[in-house]
């Protein structure tokens, strides 16, 4: 008989539909049994990509002796993290308090109050049944003690961030000499060898690698461009790139972008389209649009629902077996390409026993395709076709195979982060297709996933719910003011606006001066979080912090800037001591000390104009434009074409314009660099 999750439907509860674990989603139902019959509460939480959430299931959840156990002694509830990150990031907090390792599957024990007092990630079955029964008998005879160690925790959980890191307004105001500081540190970092940070395992981590390029840009470092264009290579030829269909897995288990967990998540691709797309524009780089246009297939052939959304994930696993779906035997490549082989052996490194476990080939390039070509005699244009044509046969019977799981519940934020790539990626190569899907997507959350003026999180089954959380708006926003700059449609701009104001009335503490993640006003929770460190998804409050810095100049609104720029205030001392953990920040740091150029295109040709200016500096300036005056936007009022109706471009700081200029090379000379 299913549990109740059969009702739910997010693919990672409905994974766990028929265990024989009687298992609740979150909500009223469950808290109040555990209330009413002074149970324990164990909340599990992982996502539908997770391997490891995969294993654990198979060997404890659907097993009946363990159920059985789970079922005596707690109130057990199944969360998918990707649905309720409010309440995943609650409970992480709650377990590295303990000085217990984070992850996922992350399984905390709760007090019938949900205040946590024992948790942990994955846990053998001979572990997890010990375990179970140990705490069940701990709150059956000792739970006043247990309930002791919960309220210290909860009282943890309440601290807020300005007391847990010592956050105050720094003195003074962001400089040159800061910048330096910042980019020395992370300098250091770099792995010289293989590129990325030097952490195993190793993730791509592209907020990182974007201010990189940006401060590279503006202080015209080519060491630095050169160390972001060595990572994405790096990266791009690693096996954590699927050289097959296109687009990037959540990391490499080693420090060599070797073995990934082959999961494809759509936040990881949106932001590495994006930073792909920009060291395009700069470099002009074949391989960066390689990736580029590879990756946007894949998007459009096995991500995207037909109302315009994309899905939120490939699994790692199909048929039971981590990486099956993407991964070659020796003798299968032989029969597939033929004469081929002996050059495509040593392009991705294939071994006829296998170069990874249980003798099969992870595609996994290490050298450049000039030096494969002139060992095998071919040019590289030769090599490239030939490259194409095998790909194209491998393609076509790797579909042939049973698919990996797929996520295909639709996240705001997600798709937020995937539109602003795809925009930056039309920018960088002209691909109309890509426009559109950015468009088509804004369009599609704009028309399907607000309700009653609230944007929602999630859309699957023509369904939508679980009202929206600081990182959608946040993703959403920058994406629409983004589009608003590209297509020059004034519905976007507004779009962005609509929902900041949503921000400010729901999740701005006036208190302490930054955004909660969740909305207070929304649902009680035990404790209200405030999200400051980027990471694999940079911080939904240096999102916002940005977003705002960008709304105040095209809007002229003055309490945005004060906003943005108290918050940026507060975190500068700590994007100085630990800028690995704060790159968006540090970005927004770097557009206060270059001025960010306000930049207004009026005339005929102001689109071309301003898509070729967004093409050539693609960072630190706002740009708006239109074919006819206009002030419906405040950046363009009181600006003219010049006097045959032709466009001028208006580049400005603080309000103030220089001499507007006809040629795009003209602004660009106008913009200001580090000096």
């Amino acid at each position: 008989m299913p549990n109740r999750l059969i009702h739910s439907q997010s693919p990672y509860l409905l994974q766990h539909a028929h265990n024989p674990v009687d298992w609740y989603p979150w909500g009223p139902e469950a808290l109040k049994k555990a209330e009413v019959e002074n149970k324990p509460i164990l909340v599990s939480i992982g996502y539908s990509a997770c391997h490891w959430c995969h294993v654990m299931e198979r060997e404890s959840f659907e097993d009946e002796v363990t159920a059985e156990l789970m079922n005596e002694y707690f109130v057990c509830i199944k969360i998918d993290r990707e649905e309720r990150p409010d309440l995943d990031n609650i409970y992480m907090d709650a377990v590295q308090a303990m000085g217990l390792q984070g992850g996922w599957p992350l399984n905390v024990f709760l007090m019938p109050n949900q205040k946590p007092f024992y948790g942990g990630t994955y846990f053998r079955n001979e572990q997890w049944t010990r375990l179970l029964a140990n705490i069940g008998n701990a709150f059956k005879n000792h739970a006043d003690q247990l309930a002791k160690s919960a309220e210290g925790f909860g009282r943890s959980l309440n601290r807020s961030e300005i007391e847990k890191y010592g956050i105050v307004a720094s003195d003074e105001e962001a400089s040159a000499d800061d910048l330096v500081e910042i980019i020395t540190k992370l300098n250091s970092q770099f792995d010289k060898e293989w590129g990325g940070m030097n952490r195993i395992p190793k993730f791509p981590m592209p907020v990182i690698w974007n201010f990189v390029l940006d401060y590279a840009q503006l202080s015209q470092r080519e060491d630095l461009k050169e160390a972001v264009y060595f990572t994405l290579k790096k990266i791009g030829m690693g096996g954590i790139y699927d050289h097959v269909r296109g687009g990037f897995a959540r990391y490499s288990v080693d420090g060599e972008w070797f073995a990934p967990h082959f999961e494809k998540m759509l936040y990881d691709n949106g932001q590495l389209l994006e930073l792909y797309s920009k060291a395009y524009q700069l470099s002009k780089d074949g391989f960066f649009l390689e990736k580029i246009e590879e990756t946007i297939q894949w998007l459009q052939a096995e991500m995207l629902d037909e109302k315009g959304g994309f899905h939120a994930a490939q699994d790692a696993d199909s048929e039971g077996v981590e990486g099956k779906f993407y991964t070659w035997r020796y003798s299968e490549l032989e029969q597939l390409v033929g004469d081929e082989l002996p050059w495509l052996r040593k392009l991705y490194n294939l071994k006829i026993h296998g170069n990874w476990e249980d003798g099969v080939n992870i595609l996994f390039q290490t050298s450049d395709y000039e030096s494969v070509a002139s060992e095998f005699n071919m040019s590289k244009d030769e090599l490239l076709q030939k490259l194409a044509e095998v790909k194209a046969t491998l393609l076509k019977v790797r579909n042939e195979r049973i698919f990996p799981g797929k996520d295909d519940k639709i996240i705001a934020g997600w798709n937020g982060l995937m539109s602003s790539g795809l925009i930056q990626a039309y920018l960088a190569t002209g691909n109309e297709k890509a426009i559109d899907l950015a468009l088509n997507n804004l369009d599609f959350i704009r028309e399907h996933m607000i309700i009653d003026g609230v944007l929602h999180r999630t859309y699957k089954n023509g369904s939508t719910y679980t009202p929206a959380f600081l990182e959608d708006y946040a993703a959403v926003i920058k994406a629409s003011l983004t589009a608003f700059e590209v297509s020059g449609n004034i519905t976007y701009l507004k779009f962005g606006e609509d929902l900041t104001s949503f921000c400010m009335d729901h999740f701005f503490d006036e208190n302490e001066g930054f955004f909660f993640f969740n909305d207070p006003k929304a649902e009680k929770l035990i404790a209200n979080k405030k999200e400051l460190f980027d990471n694999v998804i940079p911080a939904s409050n240096s999102i916002m912090a940005r977003n705002l810095h960008k709304l105040s100049l095209l809007t002229y609104e003055e309490k945005y800037a004060e906003i943005s720029r108290a918050m940026l205030s507060k975190m500068k001392d700590l994007i100085l001591k630990d800028p690995g953990f704060l790159s968006n920040w540090a970005s927004f740091l770097l557009e206060q000390v270059v001025p960010t150029a306000e930049i207004g295109i009026i005339g005929i040709g102001a689109k071309e104009k301003a898509l070729e200016l967004l093409r050539k500096a693609p960072s630190n300036l706002v740009v708006a434009w239109n074919e006819e005056v206009t002030e419906n936007a405040p950046i363009l009022q009181g600006k003219t074409p010049d006097s045959t109706g032709n466009a001028l471009i208006y580049v400005c700081f603080d309000h103030a314009c220089r001499r507007p200029v006809s040629q795009v090379e003209d602004a660009i000379s106008q913009l200001p660099k580090l000096n």
